[in-house]
């Protein structure tokens, strides 16, 4: 142990010193102060096991969704690397800064977004960034925005269990995760293992939305389960997690996605997550 730990057993530690540890009787708490023009009711994180689920298309969904209820909604863009959320709902242009903070750009239904993109020149420039840094950057979203009074705040969590995610565990204070995923025969270890870092740190799962979940034909409206049967109700069920929608491949929904206009996007397969939200108690 390192010489100036805090620890009064430091160099002496064992199983039985470290019963009456300060450091386990007294954890230290690595939450973040909100920035003080900012009076959030929720934050929401909403995660994945692994990329290309359609993470970003689904906090998005459910931010319009909550917006569409009459609620103040934000969208905390942490997937740094790879951000979305401005294109998706048009929203452009450089962040100002202010003596209180950053000030978080609006889409045209009224959600206040902070990206990365919205503090770069050129919003098409790579960011190559080390794992401290990034986690730095979502830091500041917390700390240095001023989101103002916001109902919901939805962080868009890069996929993984890396640096990020456990970030905004540590630092914001989740009042709960949304997991995302598709329906793959991956699907169970891609839940549990995003489940369980839940879990580990002590964050409630709200519940489960399985993206891709199938295919209406145009013709006739049967659904066509393009990437197999969906598995998700018994493996929610096993978790004992609720699942909180099912949404289709909807080429309509991808084109208002590409064209900036995604607060026009068809919510209704997440009255589940709508009426979960909804009931969350500070």
């Amino acid at each position: 142990m390192p010489e100036n730990s805090s620890c009064a057993s430091a160099g002496s530690c064992n199983k039985s010193s470290c019963e009456d540890c300060p450091s386990k009787t007294n954890p230290k708490s690595f939450l973040e102060a909100p920035n003080a023009a900012s009076h959030i009711k929720y934050v929401i994180g909403v995660m994945s096991g692994k990329g290309g689920v359609g993470k970003s298309f689904v906090t998005a969904s459910l931010a319009v969704a909550m917006a569409n209820q009459g609620y103040k909604v934000g969208i905390m863009d942490a997937d740094i690397t790879g951000p979305s959320i401005p294109k998706m709902f048009g929203v452009s242009g450089e962040v100002v800064g202010t003596e209180e903070g950053m000030i978080p750009l609006t889409s045209e239904n009224g959600i206040k977004i902070m990206s990365v993109n919205l503090l770069m020149e050129d919003p098409e420039a790579p960011v190559i960034w080390r794992g401290p840094v990034v986690a730095g950057v979502v830091k500041q979203f917390w700390n240095e925005t001023v989101w103002g009074d916001l109902d919901y705040l939805f962080v868009d969590m890069p996929p993984g269990t890396g640096d990020v995610p456990l970030t905004v565990f540590q630092s914001l204070p989740l009042s709960g995760t949304v997991i995302v995923t598709s329906p793959q025969d991956l699907v169970s270890m891609i839940v549990k293992k995003a489940y369980n870092m839940a879990i580990t740190m002590n964050i409630p799962v709200l519940g489960v939305v399985e993206n891709f979940s199938y295919l209406k034909c145009p013709d006739c409206g049967k659904k066509i389960t393009l990437f197999g049967e969906s598995k998700i109700d018994s493996i929610a069920g096993e978790l004992g997690v609720a699942v909180l929608g099912k949404l289709p491949l909807d080429s309509a929904n991808a084109a208002k996605a590409d064209s900036g206009i995604f607060h026009t996007v068809n919510t209704d397969e997440l009255s589940a997550a709508v009426d979960v939200l909804k009931g969350l108690t500070e």
